[in-house]
């Protein structure tokens, strides 16, 4: 443990004790305060995992308020840290009160530096069995919403609107541009519905011949037509009990909507050249890049299966007005991919993470998907260029106010980089270049979230 040269805060307000465990702890990073204000600051700065902390402190050295307090107001910052409280000799009461408190442990004076020798050193092995264990419990949980990337705040509250719809057996309409992931959002559904264990059946509606697509849908009997060697089940049938994906739902032919229309009010389907009415329980999920609206005024959309189809409507926002999300999806899709060709490729450089940034993705998350495979295959070193994802020729349009420009730049840099290293400030504050309550005033003047 003393060789990884951990941070240790100590917090005394006598300067020849101060000079002494600074000597003789200097197996670590000792980080010195003597009052509370200085211990709150030191602690936001250098986030040490282990506080050492005296009870009497300014301005009431003789007393225990204020050293209780710092307790307090350092666990309230960091809830995680062990905090080893000194107490006068025989003040086990005061000891005791701060362990409540949630302090790690307590030592009496007169100090003996062998023994906090093994006090500290087994809050450090502490800290890290206790870190290890949270993470071991976060790679475990899965998500609920598996495949939905983001820290979007509408996608967020999409996410939050899927968890209510999914347990519910209304039907639902997913709207979004092309590549913003709709079929993603519709297999979450089902994945929290209480058809999760049964079958997913997906069916892209523009993908099928206008000719094919009724016996794709609703099966069809032995001789029906030509080719028809033997009686055949449709999509709507192998799906009961589950759940049916209907993708580009405006591109279904007007004459098959009246037949999915009577489907979706009586829930039975007849085969083609059959005459045998065939119940069917399914979850009816619909999607489309379409205006639906508009298609209903052209006619070229029925109105009473435009009504049926969207009990619950869901827009899915596209990537270019997704703050943050173009960063966290290139990353995912970077891991992910690198692992599965089995390249050894550690990230961006920066001309990339600009170019990610800068680049309006009108192919939204697919293009994105895309394009880093396309990186990972030219790339030649360790991290993926701009050129390699062919994005170096791509401008965004700015504004022309300085200040506003400015203001969003900052604005967004602070995001992607919260972002980066999951909102942790003081890494955040080391890749902006600035120091930790620099970050805090910046967040708190753009009304940023951190979780």
């Amino acid at each position: 443990m003393k060789s990884e040269k951990h941070s240790l805060l100590i917090v005394e307000d006598d300067p020849g004790l101060q000079s002494q465990l600074r000597w003789h702890f200097e197996q670590y990073d000792v980080i010195q305060a003597g009052d509370r204000k200085t211990a709150i600051e030191q602690m936001r700065m250098h986030e040490p995992k282990v506080v050492l902390q005296d009870l009497g402190l300014p301005p009431d050295p003789d007393g225990v308020e204020e050293g209780l307090l710092t307790v307090q107001q350092l666990l309230n910052l960091a809830p995680h840290t062990k905090i080893i409280v000194v107490t006068g000799n025989g003040d086990q009461e005061n000891a005791i009160k701060a362990v409540g408190m949630g302090a790690y442990d307590f030592y009496s004076k007169p100090i003996d530096t062998d023994t906090l020798d093994l006090i500290i050193e087994r809050a450090y092995l502490i800290y890290a069995l206790e870190a290890q264990n949270r993470q071991l419990k976060t790679q475990q949980t899965s998500s609920p919403l598996k495949g939905i990337i983001t820290s979007s705040k509408t996608m967020l509250q999409l996410c939050r609107t899927i968890e209510k719809v999914a347990p519910t057996q209304a039907t639902v309409l997913v709207l979004g541009e092309s590549g913003t992931g709709k079929e993603c959002i519709s297999n979450a559904i089902h994945a929290l519905s209480p058809r999760s264990e049964m079958k997913f059946v997906a069916i892209n509606c523009a993908a099928i011949p206008d000719n094919l697509i009724e016996s794709e849908l609703f099966g069809y009997e032995r001789g029906a037509f030509t080719g028809a060697a033997k009686q055949t089940p449709g999509k709507i049938e192998s799906a009961s009990g589950g759940t049916l994906f209907l993708d580009e739902i405006g591109d279904m032919p007007l004459a098959l909507q009246a037949k999915l229309l009577r489907f979706l009010q009586e829930r039975v389907i007849e085969r083609l050249g059959g005459r045998k009415e065939i119940p069917v329980d399914v979850r009816v999920i619909c999607a489309t890049n379409k205006n639906l609206n508009e298609m209903v005024a052209e006619g070229s959309f029925r109105e009473d299966l435009y009504y049926r189809i969207s009990e619950l409507v869901l827009d899915v926002p596209p990537l270019r007005d997704r703050e943050a999300d173009k960063i966290l999806l290139a990353r995912h899709f970077l891991k992910n991919m690198a692992e599965e060709q089995k390249r050894s490729i550690n990230g961006f450089t920066s001309d990339a993470m600009d170019a990610i940034e800068a680049y309006a993705w009108p192919g939204n998350v697919r293009e994105m998907e895309n394009k880093i495979k396309r990186g990972i295959i030219m790339c030649e070193g360790k991290h993926i260029s701009a050129e390699d994802m062919d994005l170096t020729e791509h401008n965004q349009e700015l504004p022309l106010n300085l200040r506003q420009i400015r203001q969003e730049a900052e604005k967004n840099a602070i995001s992607n980089a919260l972002t980066i290293t999951d909102n942790k400030i003081s890494a955040a504050a080391k890749l902006l270049g600035i120091t930790r309550p620099t970050l805090y005033d910046l967040i708190k003047k753009y009304n940023l979230k951190v979780k």
